[in-house]
């Protein structure tokens, strides 16, 4: 809805309005006092906030094509370096809390709503600078392609089913197979590196620092150069094998040493693969469309997210603590056959048609 909704009155408007909505959303995660209303917030962040595909659709209008795989890469490290902070930034916040903000015999405590308070702060600062710094990315007034058909979000949803063969139908699928396999199997993460090399709560967090730390360094100084050499297609191929060549060595390893030597591939493999598919989608799409099939990429992404985990947690129960990552792996290599002769969209911004039916000539008739 907000990719569309980004494509027809911009966005500029559609992030200030995902932005509120986050705040909103904090807001009422700090001051719950039920799992209700936790489950209130998170309705209101999901459906105000989901702006992903809105950002990267914002990204892609603002570089040239052949710049876009290195600026999405820049895109996603700066989230992984947020969600690195995330974490420290709500201990200070629930220190905060816990002080008096004013001197003097009256007190002032924010208590347990401290994390979402700062939270929703910084939503706001986030508004007040993109009020003021971010310009509209696109023509609000494009002229439209000669024979251009504008679908509705629904006719765009179901036509990634009823043509998977388009380019477009393909990328989509890529990325939610393979993001789905990757963050599903990570579902059961805890449990499998608890039971095979006794990681605890204590020390789990140093997994996440090693893999983030990875990934922060391969998007911003790595990714550009391989783009540079390989082309967004062969890289994204690339990085398809390497994920599943690091989900399949994490059941695989003996220690703790070859854990670390092949969990290493994993953010690689995330990092080739991922922002060189979001690349390739703005090039197969009309600029018109790019907000809603960049936010339709996101929802499929997003329904795998939700299945993945209950098949993947279901498998660690049944089949064995290591079954998770075998299936991963397997579905993670199968979408290479999607990634085939998409090459050709790598050269140029090219929006794929219909093919059209030639008229003859009066020339050609006599």
């Amino acid at each position: 809805m907000w990719g569309r909704f980004s494509d027809r009155v911009g966005r500029r408007p559609t992030l200030l309005i995902a932005l509120g909505a986050s705040a909103i959303a904090y807001l009422i995660f700090g001051f719950a006092d039920s799992l209700l209303l936790l489950f209130i917030s998170r309705l209101v962040q999901g459906a105000g906030g989901g702006t992903v595909g809105v950002i990267q659709a914002y990204v892609a209008d603002s570089t040239a094509p052949k710049d876009r795989a290195r600026a999405l890469g820049w895109l996603s490290a700066t989230t992984n370096l947020g969600v690195a902070l995330g974490p420290v930034l709500g201990s200070f916040a629930i220190t905060l809390g816990n002080r008096d903000l004013f001197p003097g015999p009256a007190t002032l405590k924010m208590g347990h709503a401290a994390p979402g308070i700062i939270a929703a702060a910084l939503c706001v600062l986030n508004m007040a600078f993109a009020a003021r710094y971010l310009t509209e990315s696109r023509e609000l007034h494009e002229p439209h392609e000669p024979n251009e058909v504008r679908r509705t979000s629904r006719q765009a949803i179901w036509r990634v089913i009823s043509h998977s063969s388009e380019p477009s139908s393909r990328l989509i699928w890529i990325y939610a197979i393979s993001i789905g396999a990757f963050q599903g199997s990570f579902s059961v993460l805890a449990l499998f590196l608890n039971v095979r090399f006794e990681v605890t709560e204590q020390t789990i967090g140093y997994f996440f620092m090693y893999v983030g730390s990875i990934s922060v360094f391969t998007r911003v100084l790595l990714l550009g150069r391989m783009v540079d050499w390989l082309g967004e297609a062969k890289l994204s191929r690339l990085g398809l094998v390497l994920l599943a060549a690091g989900v399949l060595g994490m059941p695989l390893s003996g220690n703790l040493l070859m854990l670390a030597i092949t969990v290493a591939l994993i953010p690689l493999g995330t990092a080739f693969t991922f922002p060189c598919v979001t690349a390739l989608l703005s090039r197969v799409t009309a600029p018109r469309e790019r907000g809603l099939y960049m936010g339709m990429q996101q929802t499929y992404g997003g329904v795998a997210r939700i299945i993945a985990p209950l098949f993947f947690g279901w498998s660690f129960d049944v089949l064995g603590v290591s079954s998770p990552y075998f299936f991963s792996s397997a579905f993670i290599l199968a979408t290479l056959l999607l990634g085939f002769g998409l090459d050709q969209y790598t050269k140029s911004e090219t929006v794929v048609k219909p093919p059209e039916v030639a008229v003859p000539s009066a020339e050609q008739k006599a």
